[in-house]
């Protein structure tokens, strides 16, 4: 993983979510990913949801992995949806909240996620003005890495964040 990853701090928008939710540990296990969006996609794909080019494939964090357990830990894999799509069985839907996010665009090994996250709020958060806001975290996904000559994951990490008040 490079260490000089660009990081720019922008406005979100607000993003209408199809998705899957896991409950448990998820670290590492790329099985587990492609299984949730293997549903999610089976599930999309005949109701016409993946045809759009604006169609996006994330991951949302609902736990700080650092502070909860294991067995605890919320994970929503999604698409993004047209906001009066409608949803049954294990498919639900959300709405992801707009604002201000730290995106850190990264190109990585499927272990190499860890490293990435621990690097904004480790390194980047610290020393850049912001701090961390209480609103979910996310990933979106750029490529298929099947597809990638490396087989690289392309990614941007979007973490919320707001500036710090004038401690006056």
């Amino acid at each position: 993983m490079k260490k000089d990853i660009k990081i720019e701090v922008r406005e979100m928008p607000e993003l209408h979510v199809a998705y899957v939710r896991h409950t448990g540990p998820y670290k590492g296990n790329t099985k587990l990913f492609a299984d949730l969006f293997g549903k999610l996609m089976g599930w999309a794909g005949p109701r016409g949801l993946l045809n759009s080019p604006k169609t996006m494939a994330m991951s949302v964090y609902h736990d700080d992995p650092e502070t909860t357990d294991e067995d605890k830990l919320e994970l929503n894999v999604c698409i993004t949806v047209p906001e009066d799509t409608k949803v049954e069985g294990e498919i639900s839907k959300m709405t992801v909240p707009g604002g201000m996010y730290a995106v850190a665009k990264f190109e990585l090994d499927p272990d190499e996620y860890e490293d990435a996250w621990n690097m904004i709020y480790g390194s980047w958060l610290p020393e850049s003005g912001y701090l961390y806001d209480k609103r979910v975290c996310y990933e979106i996904y750029q490529n298929d890495p099947e597809e990638h000559p490396q087989n690289k994951h392309i990614v941007d990490i979007c973490i919320p964040v707001k500036s710090i008040p004038d401690r006056k």
